[in-house]
């Protein structure tokens, strides 16, 4: 009892936490979420845990802005192929020799490059572009990629958010496709954890209990916006990551070698 009372209050501190990134910046709930839980259960057993408080947040957030249907047709490629991506993820992970369990060996470590991966890039400021002639073809790469991500590590933000930010989309549309693409994801991934057998009555009560915290949160980093210097706490933030994908591919790597 003692033990679930604890793992309890973790999870909740870890909603808040990632509820708080999420009013400051204004993306990272899921990110946060699936990095720190990782650190006491598995990574796709964290990610049931999201489901709810991050498919409602980004419909939020798509629904706020001013060019949902433009967007989507836009971006309609990329978005189908993160189902498919997130598809064949989940199939080959139930494949013989993928491994037991929830998920194989080698999945933490997948999240703790993705993590430190991430991190870096936010890190170093920089921003890629794609010319309108390669996203036919780029936008789509970039769903296969998201989602056959997300199938493994819960986490759905690369290379997702990178492609889009190098679409030279206006702050606003940024922020809706942002949404657009967090959404179809989760959704995605929702689907597959249930077609897994990850996604069940107890976990989906879990993940609606997960709201309450996260949603406590947001407000507070909402808040915290009005105060402090965005600039400064995204730093912290990529810092942050950096230091948990670290931690994580150290862990895996004495996991695999004991």
């Amino acid at each position: 009892m003692a033990f679930m009372d604890n793992m309890t209050l973790f999870i909740a501190l870890v909603f808040v936490l990632a509820g708080l990134v999420k009013g400051v910046t204004g993306m990272g709930l899921p990110t946060v979420a699936v990095a720190l839980l990782s650190l006491k259960m598995a990574p796709l057993e964290a990610a049931a845990l999201l489901i709810v408080p991050s498919a409602l947040t980004n419909v939020w957030q798509l629904a706020t802005g001013p060019a949902l249907y433009p967007l989507w047709r836009r971006l309609r490629p990329m978005l189908l192929a993160t189902c498919v991506g997130t598809g064949m993820g989940g199939w080959l992970l139930l494949a013989p020799g993928a491994g037991t369990g929830s998920e194989a060996a080698w999945t933490p470590a997948v999240l703790g490059v993705l993590l430190a991966g991430y991190g870096t890039l936010g890190l170093s400021g920089w921003r890629g572009r794609v010319p309108q002639a390669a996203q036919r073809w780029a936008g789509p790469l970039a769903g296969l990629a998201t989602g056959a991500i997300a199938s493994t590590t819960g986490v759905f933000i690369m290379p997702a958010a990178p492609y889009l930010q190098a679409l030279d989309l206006d702050r606003e549309d940024l922020v809706q496709a942002l949404g657009l693409s967090f959404t179809v994801s989760t959704l995605a991934l929702a689907a597959m954890l249930a077609w897994r057998g990850d996604w069940h009555a107890g976990a989906a009560t879990g993940s609606l209990l997960a709201l309450l915290p996260a949603a406590l949160g947001i407000v507070v980093g909402q808040w915290l916006r009005q105060r402090m210097s965005a600039a400064v706490f995204r730093r912290c933030f990529f810092i942050a990551l950096i230091g948990l994908g670290l931690h994580q591919c150290v862990r895996a790597a004495m996991t695999m070698a004991a």
